[in-house]
C-alpha cells in the first residue's frame, strides 16, 4: 500500500499494559468511526505494513487502546512508539454539502463571486494557524485562507470551490 493512497489516522503514542497494548491518538472529530477496525497500517521506516487488530476500544475519547495481533510484550510495543497509523482512502466517510477532505480538493477550480476563475488548487497549506488553499494562475502563487465564512460552494460534480473573497486579497498578488 502506497501513502498516496492513504490518510493518516493517527499515531501510536505510548503502552497501554504490560501485555503489549497501546494508546493510539486519533486525529480525527469522530473517534468512535474506527473503534471496530480489523487493521491498520503502522509506518515503519518510511514503509507501511499492515497490523491486525486483536481488540480495540476507544479511551478517554481521542485514544483508541489496541491489542495488535503477534505483540504481547512491552519490548514489541516499545518499537511502534512514535509511529504513524494510516488507513486506505476508501475508509473515509463520505462528505457532503461544504465539507470537504483536503486531499479532495486538489486540482480543482477556485472561483470568486466578484473576479470569476482565480486559479486551481495546488495544495493545502495546513501548517499555519489558519489552513490555507495554495492555488496557481498563470504561474503566481495565491494563498487563500480557509475560512467558512469566505466558502460559498463546494461544486464537487463541477470540481469548483465558489467563494466570496473579501476586495484587495486577490489583487494582492497580480
Amino acid at each position: 500500500m502506497r501513502k498516496e493512497d492513504c490518510f493518516y489516522l493517527g499515531k501510536i503514542a505510548k503502552k497501554f499494559s504490560f501485555k503489549g497494548e497501546v494508546l493510539a491518538y486519533l486525529d480525527t472529530d469522530e473517534p468512535e468511526l474506527y473503534e471496530n477496525l480489523e487493521s491498520v497500517f503502522v509506518e515503519c521506516n518510511k514503509h507501511l505494513v499492515p497490523f491486525f487488530i486483536e481488540n480495540s476500544s476507544l479511551h478517554k475519547n481521542d485514544f483508541l487502546r489496541i491489542s495488535f495481533e503477534d505483540i504481547n510484550t512491552e519490548e514489541a510495543a516499545d518499537a511502534l512508539i512514535g509511529n504513524d497509523l494510516y488507513l486506505p482512502l476508501k475508509m473515509l466517510p463520505k462528505l457532503s454539502g461544504n465539507k470537504f477532505y483536503f486531499h479532495e480538493v486538489i486540482g480543482f477550480e477556485v472561483e470568486d463571486k466578484r473576479l470569476g476563475y482565480v486559479g486551481d488548487i495546488q495544495s493545502i497549506n495546513d501548517t499555519t494557524a489558519q489552513p490555507l488553499f495554495e492555488v496557481l494562475k498563470d504561474g503566481t502563487e495565491i494563498l487563500i485562507p480557509m475560512i467558512d465564512h469566505f466558502l460559498i460552494k463546494v461544486d464537487r460534480e463541477n470540481k469548483k470551490i465558489i467563494m466570496d473573497l473579501p476586495e484587495g486579497l486577490i489583487e494582492m498578488y497580480l
